[in-house]
Parts: C-alpha cells; sequence; structure tokens
C-alpha cells in the first residue's frame, strides 16, 4: 500500500516514485509523487486516463514528453497539464536523472497499478521494455481500465481480447495485483 515517502523502483524502465501525498491522504482527491527518471530511461508504451488528469512540473534534468505524437522537452520550472484522455508517454532521453513532481487527478488506483508493474519489473516478470506478459497484461487492463489504457490497439479490441485471455491468465496463475507489491 503506498504511504507519504514510500519509494517503489523500475530498475527495467530506469524509473524510481517517492510517494507524497496518496489516495488516503487526501480523500481520493489527489496522487501526488515525485518521479526520477534515472539517465536515459526507457520510454513507456503509450497510453491514456480516462477520468484523470495530470499535472508535471520539472524540478531537475530534461524529461522528454510524447503526446499525439509530437514531442516535446521540458527542462526544470516547466509545467506540463495533460488532460484526460490525451495520448503520451514521458522518459529522460538525456545522460544526467531528471526529478519531476506529478500529480493525478483523482488519484483513484492508480497507485496500486503503480505498485504492481514495478513490483512485477522487480522480480524479473517484465520483458527488456518493462512490460508484462499478455496474460499479465490482460489481467491488469481489466483491472485498471479506469485509470490506465494502451493508446493502441483500440479500446474495444483491448476489451474483447483480454476478456478472452481472462479466464486463462487465471488458470496460469496470474493475477491482477499481487499482495506482496502492495504491502
Amino acid at each position: 500500500m503506498a504511504f507519504k515517502n514510500k519509494i517503489i523502483r523500475n530498475p527495467v524502465t530506469g524509473q524510481d516514485i517517492k510517494f507524497i501525498q496518496t489516495a488516503r491522504d487526501t480523500g481520493g482527491q489527489l496522487l501526488e509523487m515525485e518521479t526520477t527518471y534515472n539517465e536515459y530511461s526507457r520510454e513507456p508504451v503509450p497510453h491514456y486516463h480516462p477520468f484523470q488528469k495530470e499535472d508535471f512540473t520539472v524540478i531537475e534534468g530534461e524529461v522528454t514528453v510524447r503526446i499525439d505524437g509530437q514531442l516535446s522537452v521540458l527542462k526544470p520550472g516547466d509545467k506540463l497539464h495533460i488532460p484526460k484522455n490525451k495520448i503520451h508517454s514521458m522518459w529522460n532521453n538525456t545522460d544526467q536523472k531528471t526529478v519531476v513532481n506529478w500529480q493525478v487527478r483523482p488519484a483513484m488506483e492508480t497507485e496500486y497499478l503503480l505498485e504492481t508493474g514495478m513490483g512485477l519489473a522487480n522480480d524479473g516478470k517484465t520483458n527488456a521494455n518493462g512490460m508484462p506478459n499478455i496474460l499479465q497484461v490482460a489481467l491488469m487492463a481489466n483491472k485498471f481500465a479506469g485509470v490506465f489504457r494502451l493508446a493502441k490497439p483500440p479500446f474495444v479490441v483491448q476489451k474483447i481480447l483480454f476478456i478472452i485471455l481472462t479466464p486463462i491468465a487465471y488458470l496460469s496463475g496470474y493475477r491482477p495485483t499481487y499482495r506482496r507489491y502492495l504491502d
């Protein structure tokens, strides 16, 4: 479970997250984090948040942002607002670390998604880009569809595919979340 000052790390993508304010702290209104993108971190899969907006402020270093396919670079003091349903990804494409204040409104279950994804990466259960296998993705995509959606394929195609894969994933021993990552 996320709590103030808890730090989670993803050794595959090169991203660390420190929780500043959690859903519990803010009555579900805000999840505030300080994220560190280590040098040459990996670009995450393009995605969007159907019911949440995000605000970023660069504290240190530079962060590369892809929004609707367009690249830009943010530097210290720069701010970025990403409205709900805007396809984006963010990473550090330099040889220096980057630190960003990251706010998600409303918080919803985002902290559980982050803890689960980073836990899987720490246990070696993701590929070189930080993505779990398709059976794990199916369960997580179903569980967290309100806070995170892949940009491709279209959401309706994902829903159909992931519903088909869900029983296979459960029979194979996968779960949408794991207690060990949320403790």
